[in-house]
């Protein structure tokens, strides 16, 4: 499989994670977000997404799927073994509504094309910029903090789909100096999922087209 992605997009982080917790091979190809003007908008790449974002799963047949969340749950449905969601139905969808607070609710306003439009369409300096960033995760880790348990993980003895999506988030906060000391459920979930290779070694530090 081929993983069309760019080392600091937390959406490809969720997918670079998935990979790994299913211990699957796949090949990086880099999608740089911001040189040549943004490959994303390159024909070659909208030919495979037309929407220009990533990540983008390439399988041996050639087929595409977009959208990180879309992802995760194909690798789950064909690779059963390391399930990203519990056995019930209303755990499942417990660990699907913390995963959505993060990647439907959080992300979405702080991703690299509302950022720039924030800063080049709208000309905000970098101190509005990094309010805006911080005051959305803020937001979202206030409701966040108070759903999550006392389990090592975002739910149970094992990372679902809610821990892949938190730890690149985390990662996001941290990068704009978001205090995090309001959240000690969300740290201490943080730590233990970065103690597992599948979150470390895929982390953005360690990418292969880091910079």
């Amino acid at each position: 499989m081929k993983l069309y992605d760019y080392w600091r997009s937390s959406a490809s982080y969720r997918a670079r994670i998935g990979l790994s917790l299913k211990e699957l091979p796949f090949e990086h190809i880099c999608v740089h977000l911001v040189k040549d003007g943004g490959q994303q908008h390159q024909p070659e790449y909208r030919a495979k997404n037309p929407q220009g974002f990533v990540p983008c799963l390439e399988l041996d047949d050639g087929h595409i799927i977009t959208q990180s969340m879309a992802i995760l749950e194909y690798l789950d449905e064909t690779y059963p073994d390391t399930p990203f969601l519990p056995k019930t139905p209303r755990e499942r969808a417990h660990v699907r509504s913390l995963a959505n607070m993060i990647s439907a609710d959080i992300h979405p306003l702080n991703n690299t094309r509302v950022i720039k439009y924030l800063t080049v369409e709208l000309e905000l300096d970098d101190q509005a910029k990094t309010a805006w960033y911080q005051h959305w995760i803020t937001e979202g880790f206030n409701a966040l903090e108070q759903r999550l348990g006392d389990d090592p993980f975002c739910y149970g003895t094992s990372p679902t789909l809610a821990d892949i999506c938190l730890v690149p988030q985390v990662y996001n906060a941290e990068r704009f100096k978001v205090d995090l000391s309001p959240y000690p459920k969300i740290a201490r979930v943080n730590e233990n999922c970065l103690k597992l290779d599948a979150f470390k070694l895929t982390s953005p530090a360690n990418h292969p087209d880091a910079e």
